[in-house]
Formats: C-alpha cells, sequence, structure tokens
C-alpha cells in the first residue's frame, strides 16, 4: 500500500508562520481591550470603592486628579501612589492586574516625554553622568550645543516626578473605572453636567471599538482559512486596502442603522441604569475626605 505523505503544505505552511503575527496580534488587541475596559466582574464585587456613590467617586477622582497635577514634591506623590494601591487591594482588585495597566503605557507615552529631560541640553543643572564631550564651538545648524553632554541631577529628578505623577493619576482613573461600570459611569457624567452628545458619544464609541475589532478578526480569519499559496505582499497590501474601505462603508451604515433602532425604540439620548443611587453619610465622608486631601496638596505645594 502506498503510503500518503499528511504533511502540510510548504507553502501553506511557510504563510501561516510569516503572517499568523497579524491574527495573534488582533486577538491580543481584543483580549485586552475587553479585560482594560470591560469592568463587569471587578465593579460587581463588595469592596471599598464599589460600595460608593459612583457620583461621588467620579468627583473625587476629578479633584485629586487635578490636585496632584500641581503637587511637585516626590514624597506627596509618593504617598498618594501607595495609598492608591492600598484602595485598589481593599476593593478587591489583584494588585498584578492593578500595577500592569498602570505601568503598561507609561513607559511608552511618559517616557518619550521624560526621558529628555534628564539631559543638560534640555534641562540645564548639576552633572551626574559624563555622556559625550562636544568641544567649546559644537553646534547643530543655528543651535549652539554645549561643551559637553550629560545627565543631570535636576533632571533625573524632575522625571522621576513627571514619571510618578502620571502613574499616580492614572491609578486613581483605573480605580474608578475598574470599580464602576460602564454604564454607571456614563450616568455619573451626566449627572455632574456634562453634555448629553459628549456622554453618548463616548458611550457608543466603547461599544463600536469592540464591534469593529471582532469584525475584523473575522475578516482576517476567513480571508486565511480560503489561502492555500501566498500572493505576495503587493496583493497583500491591496487586500488590506480593501478592507480599510469595507470597514468605512460598513461602519457608516451600521451607525445609522443602530441610531434608528436606538430611537424607534425610545431612546432620547439619556443614559438609562437600572440601579437607583443614594448618597449616603459614607459617600458624604469619602467626598468630603477626598476633596480636603486635594485642598492639603495644593496648599503644601
Amino acid at each position: 500500500m502506498t503510503k500518503v505523505d499528511d504533511s502540510p503544505w510548504p507553502s501553506c505552511q511557510a504563510q501561516g508562520g510569516r503572517r499568523d503575527f497579524v491574527r495573534k496580534t488582533l486577538d491580543g488587541i481584543l483580549s485586552f481591550l475587553q479585560e482594560a475596559f470591560v469592568t463587569r466582574e471587578i465593579s460587581s464585587k463588595k469592596g471599598l470603592l464599589q460600595s460608593l456613590d459612583p457620583r461621588i467617586k467620579l468627583i473625587s477622582v476629578l479633584a485629586l486628579v487635578f490636585a496632584l497635577t500641581t503637587v511637585r514634591d516626590l514624597r506627596v506623590i509618593l504617598i498618594f501612589y501607595m495609598i492608591t494601591i492600598v484602595i485598589a487591594h481593599l476593593s478587591g482588585i489583584s494588585l498584578s492586574f492593578f500595577v500592569k495597566r498602570v505601568w503598561l503605557f507609561i513607559p511608552i507615552f511618559t517616557g518619550v516625554i521624560a526621558l529628555p529631560m534628564i539631559f543638560n541640553v534640555f534641562l540645564p543643572g548639576q552633572p551626574l553622568y559624563h555622556l559625550l564631550y562636544l568641544g567649546p564651538s559644537a553646534s547643530l545648524g543655528p543651535f549652539a550645543l554645549p561643551e559637553s553632554i550629560y545627565i543631570t541631577r535636576e533632571g533625573v529628578w524632575s522625571a522621576c516626578v513627571f514619571t510618578l505623577r502620571v502613574a499616580a493619576c492614572v491609578s486613581a482613573v483605573v480605580l474608578l473605572f475598574l470599580t464602576t461600570s460602564q454604564a454607571v459611569l456614563f450616568r455619573s457624567l451626566r449627572s455632574v453636567g456634562v453634555p448629553k452628545v459628549y456622554v453618548l458619544t463616548l458611550e457608543m464609541a466603547n461599544r463600536y471599538v469592540f464591534l469593529f475589532l471582532e469584525i475584523i478578526r473575522d475578516l482576517y480569519t476567513a480571508k486565511r482559512s480560503r489561502t492555500i499559496i501566498s500572493r505576495g505582499t503587493w496583493a497583500e497590501q491591496r487586500w488590506v486596502g480593501g478592507r480599510i474601505g469595507y470597514m468605512l462603508i460598513k461602519s457608516l451604515d451600521l451607525s445609522e442603522r443602530v441610531h434608528q433602532a436606538m430611537i424607534s425604540r425610545g431612546f432620547n439620548g439619556d443614559v438609562k441604569i437600572i440601579e437607583e443611587y443614594r448618597i449616603g453619610l459614607p459617600d458624604y465622608l469619602a467626598g468630603a475626605l477626598a476633596l480636603a486631601s486635594s485642598a492639603l496638596m495644593i496648599l503644601y505645594d
């Protein structure tokens, strides 16, 4: 009996190894967004922040973040950040999950701003570590450069203060999002005076981002399941360009149909939730403590 070779077709195997990262990237983006924004499981737990009125939480976080942006003392910022970690633990949030959510984007976005601050070219100060000697007449086009480039003590301190301040502010915002469901949070925005159109835009954008990521992932999975031989880079780029146009048309059509369906069901732009929240004594105490802490941070600095 003739032996049949059932190994994968070489071109298909090479294509899978070469392009499988695209599917993994789409799956990773979708899972991260779902894990980062869908907070129903955490917000339904019994914890410190979950027991507070969402309007009090929103006002308190906004006040604390505003006060923290004016603080330049690293010790105050560090104390505030440690308090957010303690509150996260008391609210039933895994510390590893919480810290990862805070520090995942800080090196990418904050580092771009904070890194140049450590050099004397941008922030002069006392030398901490010499990097390069340029000479007395160094210049970059019309711009004069110092004789040597080095890391300054003041620059490192400013970069640390800036990075930790961003981490503390992001921690407070992450706590708000993790301990408050999306519908309740949007309702809280309306209750504090945010215009209806902005709340509606945020709510619909939050829903659409998951929907379209799922559609994109399904499109790529369907294409990959029907592809045997690679068609080359140019053909793949044409396919991507065509899918971008398709997604634009689909988004316009879907938004119109969804809006008409919402209106036919009585939607008037206001977020409706089943739960009814009433501000009690613990909420007043928590709000007063947050506002007092914000005032102390501003006055102390």
